[in-house]
């Protein structure tokens, strides 16, 4: 914080003033993805910036890149006209700065139940959405993710839930919402992609749910990509026994 003080030609006083003003007593609900876009909009017209400048220095180099923008959070659709008026102005401004044209895609992050309920009107200003269902997982039980491990083990063991809902993707409950909100996005907007992201990407059973529901992909940590494609391959496979009786899975 000294130094910080010292680079903006502050007082220490004010920068720890402006610490204990920005604590939170519940962070992971409070001022954090677009929130923090919309309210400090010089942060995200920064990583805009960053984004298509490299995009402009990648494309001189090969193929033009086509970047994708994702907002996080959103529950409004006023969110994403406020962020996206301001990151096509970044746009526009590095294009008319480096002479050279890219195309970027603006998607949205649903991770709020709402969202998802009002996909359809969000999937009007976003050419994806993609289910972080880590955190929608997280809002629709009203469990922390960070410390429901104090309690899960006996939930499970009581059959209060079959599994740990933040291991494996709770089909019924969340499950509802991704469908609910797929739905109306493609209502809103037919042509857009679909996907889920976080670590129930990886899981199987996620991704028997995301085939059936006609999402585009899926996303999840590196270490469980592996996992992740040979679960796709098998329901491939099993897709075409179900369409050729005469194949036979081994």
């Amino acid at each position: 914080m000294r130094d910080l003080a010292d680079g903006l030609a502050v007082t220490l006083s004010d920068v720890e003033a402006r610490v204990t003003a920005l604590t939170e007593y519940n962070p992971m609900l409070g001022m954090r993805g677009v929130r923090l876009g919309i309210t400090v909009p010089e942060i995200y017209e920064m990583q805009a910036r960053a984004i298509f400048e490299a995009t402009v220095q990648a494309s001189r180099d090969g193929d033009p890149v086509v970047p994708e923008v994702m907002i996080p959070l959103v529950s409004a659709m006023k969110e994403v006209e406020l962020v996206k008026a301001r990151i096509d102005a970044v746009a526009a401004q590095v294009r008319a700065h480096s002479g050279a044209e890219f195309d970027y895609r603006l998607g949205v992050m649903v991770e709020t139940p709402r969202a998802a309920l009002r996909a359809a009107d969000i999937a009007q200003h976003a050419a994806f959405l993609s289910f972080g269902t880590n955190d929608l997982t997280q809002m629709t039980y009203g469990l922390s993710r960070d410390d429901a491990g104090r309690f899960m083990s006996i939930y499970v063991k009581n059959g209060v839930y079959e599994e740990d809902p933040f291991h494996s993707l709770d089909l019924e409950g969340v499950g509802e919402l991704l469908q609910i909100g797929a739905e109306r996005g493609r209502a809103g907007r037919p042509d857009v992609t679909l996907s889920i992201c976080g670590e129930h990407g990886g899981s199987r059973n996620a991704i028997e749910f995301c085939r059936r529901q006609g999402f585009d992909y899926v996303s999840c940590s590196p270490f469980r990509v592996p996992v992740a494609r040979l679960a796709a391959a098998q329901l491939a496979l099993l897709d075409g026994a179900k369409a050729d009786k005469n194949t036979t899975i081994v």
